[in-house]
């Protein structure tokens, strides 16, 4: 990483040493925001940003994201933790706080094609993707280049699917080793096993076209051409082992018409696919999303 990105991450942990986020979700029933609040306010924290949302206010499941303000907030954690596990015991809650100063640190997962890749790096650069990028992992040497130039470790891991277990042993060892909190498949073109999706529950975005299922597998694009699609998309997701199934995070399209042709389309494609998982990873990074079964909730 080099001193001007270092230096970005500094000043936002500077300013936001106090802030905190909490996300809840839990049975629907009348007291849980006011409880909630009631609690921040006995720590003298101001709320900042406060969503939320009811499947059903009739038995349905709630959930809420609030951003906070509290002073001394590095001192008061871990007092904060136990005393609001009371409060998740009393309304069967599923609870995260966490800390903005703590800014997660981030493997991305690559083969050939970069363009998710350097749309993520671009982000990082210029100060709008508050992450640690901890290493690059690749099939290929393509991002070598681009990614040591900004001092960020780069491991060339061959792999097919004849060597899938040996590769991901040796990948989750470079994850533990980096202590990395979220895994972006940036194009990574190979399929993970279940024990590594269980490994990391809903710490794989992946991003992939949205002509699915009308068009598994191989040139999807020249198939999609054939059958005169008018819309161009792209789907970012958690990992789950059902392939390319895991809960929706974020998704866009783009008009196309007769007049493009296949490398039209692609250039099409490959835009969305950037743009997409780019607000998907961002949102991840701020703690805006939270997974119902095999949905998420966006705040």
């Amino acid at each position: 990483m080099n001193a001007f990105i270092k230096n970005q991450i500094q000043q936002f942990q500077d300013k936001n040493q106090n802030r905190g986020r909490l996300l809840v979700s839990c049975p629907d029933q009348p007291g849980i925001v006011s409880t909630i609040s009631k609690f921040l306010f006995s720590h003298n924290a101001n709320i900042i940003e406060s969503s939320q949302y009811s499947t059903n206010p009739e038995g349905g499941t709630f959930f809420i994201r609030i951003e906070f303000e509290c002073p001394n907030l590095k001192e008061k954690a871990a007092e904060m933790e136990s005393q609001f596990g009371e409060i998740a015991k009393e309304f069967s809650m599923a609870w995260k706080l966490t800390h903005v100063y703590n800014v997660k640190k981030v493997a991305i997962f690559v083969s050939k094609e970069l363009h998710c890749l350097l749309e993520l790096l671009w982000e990082w650069q210029s100060g709008d993707l508050m992450a640690d990028i901890a290493l690059v992992i690749s099939n290929h040497e393509e991002a070598r280049e681009v990614v040591e130039s900004l001092n960020i470790p780069f491991y060339y891991i061959p792999a097919n699917k004849d060597i899938r277990e040996q590769v991901e042993e040796k990948q989750l060892e470079l994850l533990n080793e980096f202590n990395v909190d979220l895994i972006i498949l940036a194009r990574y073109m190979q399929i993970l096993t279940p024990k590594f999706v269980s490994a990391n529950p809903n710490k794989i975005i992946n991003i992939h076209h949205s002509f699915l299922p009308a068009f598994i597998g191989a040139r999807p694009y020249e198939r999609a051409y054939g059958r005169g699609v008018k819309l161009i998309g792209a789907t970012s997701h958690y990992v789950t082992n059902d392939l390319d199934e895991g809960p929706i995070i974020e998704q866009d399209i783009s008009r196309v018409d007769h007049r493009d042709n296949v490398d039209n389309l692609k250039k099409i494609g490959r835009a969305v696919e950037r743009s997409v998982l780019a607000r998907a990873v961002k949102w991840h990074l701020e703690d805006r999303i939270l997974v119902h079964e095999n949905k998420t909730i966006v705040f």
